[in-house]
């Protein structure tokens, strides 16, 4: 059975948005069919979800991809809570409509790219560069931590007081003759650790405690030192397998020689 829109419903869910409709003089109506239209897209735009999810589990440096579409409640209650900002954008006349919402919320469709070591992120940011059109990149960092690598490839770094860490790809593509973003989040297994839980503690609070928000920057930092003791076990792990080719390389070569030696002496 078909989802509906039922506004009296979704104020008693969201009663925070209550206010900020007649502040911004949103029209129910065109709320409305903004839902309705995106639960008639759904299918399709799991489909794509599907296809690009599929695209990047190709590639040996990504651990795992996960995907999911928008769910339609959030999408009202973000383009209520994004009209303001939007007015502040285009004017006092803006409103979201059936005609402009896909260009104007670009996480419809969510893809979320997990990797293992750091230093795989720049394969994964070639390999997405070069697959599809990149319209908009950025990088979200902790305070103090190194961005050289964001700034020589001319991606916005935006700093992120919870210390929240991913780096943000929107794309556009072509399914059809009509276009579609989606957004593509790459972080590391640590970081994606850290995400889930500061997402679940601010979807459960409508403030988060101080107590928390201690503990929470804490964790963030032990995140930080996993991320990095975890890329310094792999590259001493590549230096020992080198040194070790090397190694055999070299019992190899003194071996052949034994062999020719001993041949010499015989004769």
């Amino acid at each position: 059975m078909k989802k509906s829109f039922r506004i009296d419903e979704f104020i008693l869910k969201y009663p925070h948005v209550e206010e900020k409709i007649k502040e911004n003089n949103i029209d129910i109506k065109a709320l409305n069919d903004i839902y309705n239209d995106f639960v008639d897209y759904e299918i399709s735009y799991e489909n794509q979800a599907d296809f690009i999810s599929n695209i990047l589990r190709s590639q040996p440096m990504i651990h795992s991809v996960k995907s999911r579409i928008k769910n339609p409640d959030r999408l009202i209650e973000k383009i209520i809570r994004k009209t303001e900002d939007r007015k502040l954008k285009y004017g006092e006349d803006f409103q979201f409509t059936l005609e402009n919402y896909k260009n104007e919320i670009n996480d419809l469709i969510g893809i979320r790219v997990i990797h293992i070591f750091k230093d795989q992120w720049q394969d994964i940011h070639e390999f997405i560069t070069k697959t599809w059109k990149v319209i908009e990149v950025t990088a979200n960092v902790r305070e103090g931590d190194n961005t050289k690598k964001f700034e020589e490839l001319d991606i916005e770094v935006r700093s992120r007081i919870s210390g929240y860490r991913s780096v943000h790809y929107l794309v556009e593509f072509y399914p059809t003759n009509e276009k579609v973003i989606a957004e593509i989040q790459v972080r590391t297994i640590f970081e994606e650790g850290y995400g889930e839980i500061d997402h679940r503690l601010r979807y459960s609070h409508i403030e988060i405690p101080e107590i928390l928000k201690s503990n929470l920057l804490l964790f963030n930092r032990i995140v930080g030192s996993a991320d990095e003791m975890a890329s310094l076990i792999n590259d001493l792990s590549k230096e020992w397998f080198n040194k070790e080719e090397e190694f055999l390389k070299v019992i190899e070569e003194q071996k052949e020689e034994l062999d020719k030696l001993k041949s010499l002496s015989k004769k």
